[in-house]
């Protein structure tokens, strides 16, 4: 399976190497023109990930639940 991104950079590249279309581009590759145009609205959680793997570094028997209600009571 391919990923959305990895068609959103086939696409740039036809694009970019190729003068192709948007639309062009992503019948070629095979896509919805609005998975290429889909951007995310995700916050960012980066330190929230990096503390919870020290913390699971820390504690290693916690599972995700008990890690998660550990970092909880410690926030």
């Amino acid at each position: 399976m391919v990923t959305p991104g990895a068609k959103r950079d086939a696409v740039a590249h036809a694009r970019e190497h190729h003068g192709l279309s948007e639309r062009r581009a992503c019948n070629l590759v095979g896509v919805s023109r609005r998975v290429i145009r889909y951007r995310s609205s995700r916050p960012d959680d980066g330190p929230l990930r990096q503390r919870l793997r020290e913390l699971a570094a820390e504690r290693r028997r916690f599972g995700y639940r008990r890690l998660g209600i550990f970092w909880l009571a410690r926030a």
